[in-house]
Formats: C-alpha cells, sequence, structure tokens
C-alpha cells in the first residue's frame, strides 16, 4: 500500500473521530499548512522541502494565498532608506 493512501486513510478516520462534516481532504490540510507556514515568514524554498514538491513552481502557487500578507512584508530596502534619514 502507498504511503499516500495510508496518510489519506488516516486523516479520513481523524475527521470521522472529530465529527468534522465539512468537506475537507488531506490536500487541503496540506494547502493550509503550507499557506501558514508561507504567512508566518517560512521561505519557499523550506516549504518546498517540507512539501517535497521536485519543483518550486509547485510550491509558488500558495503564494498567491498568501497575497495580503506578502504585501505587508516590508523590504530591507524601505529599512535602509528609513535609517539614513534618520
Amino acid at each position: 500500500m502507498r504511503d499516500n493512501t495510508v496518510l489519506q486513510r488516516g486523516f479520513s478516520i481523524a475527521k470521522q473521530a472529530a465529527r468534522i462534516e465539512k468537506d475537507v481532504s488531506f490536500h487541503s490540510l496540506r494547502h493550509s499548512f503550507a499557506t501558514h507556514l508561507m504567512e508566518s515568514g517560512v521561505s519557499v524554498r523550506t516549504i518546498q522541502a517540507l512539501l517535497g514538491h521536485r519543483s518550486l513552481g509547485s510550491t509558488e502557487r500558495y503564494t498567491h494565498v498568501a497575497g495580503a500578507y506578502l504585501k505587508e512584508t516590508q523590504s530591507p530596502l524601505d529599512t535602509l532608506r528609513e535609517a539614513s534619514t534618520s
């Protein structure tokens, strides 16, 4: 039996035991995990390794979900500009 199948079955059993009726999947759990990491400032490369993606492009799709967080992130260049005007 493939590892994915075992994990998906375990997820389904845990979902039933927790009486979660919302239509969620193992994939939505991975997606939430990646999005929360992105919003916490974890690098895309680290998330790529944690999710086991071969291609960075597979991981980059999570960047659109964390768009608000990314817009709020201050550039190090802004910090330099602020320091030079103080």
